[in-house]
């Protein structure tokens, strides 16, 4: 499906899509991440730019671990 570029803006510019290929690895490359990382961080945290961000450097901090991270709410 490709990304519909009518819908721009603060909504669109504030989440990352897992369906959209080069929004994750945009975000893959600019967090040192693999782009399944990215779609499981999106899976469990939401695709809230601010959350993932926040959640990529626990994840490096981490060393990695998924597990380890902490779920947040809203």
């Amino acid at each position: 499906m490709t990304d519909d570029k009518t819908k721009v803006g603060e909504p669109d510019r504030s989440r990352v899509s897992a369906d959209q290929d080069y929004e994750v690895q945009y975000f893959a490359e600019k967090n040192g991440l693999s782009p399944q990382q990215v779609r499981d961080l999106i899976a469990r945290f939401g695709n809230s730019r601010e959350k993932l961000e926040k959640a990529a450097k626990e994840l490096h901090s981490s060393g990695g671990d998924l597990m380890r991270l902490k779920r947040r709410s809203a």
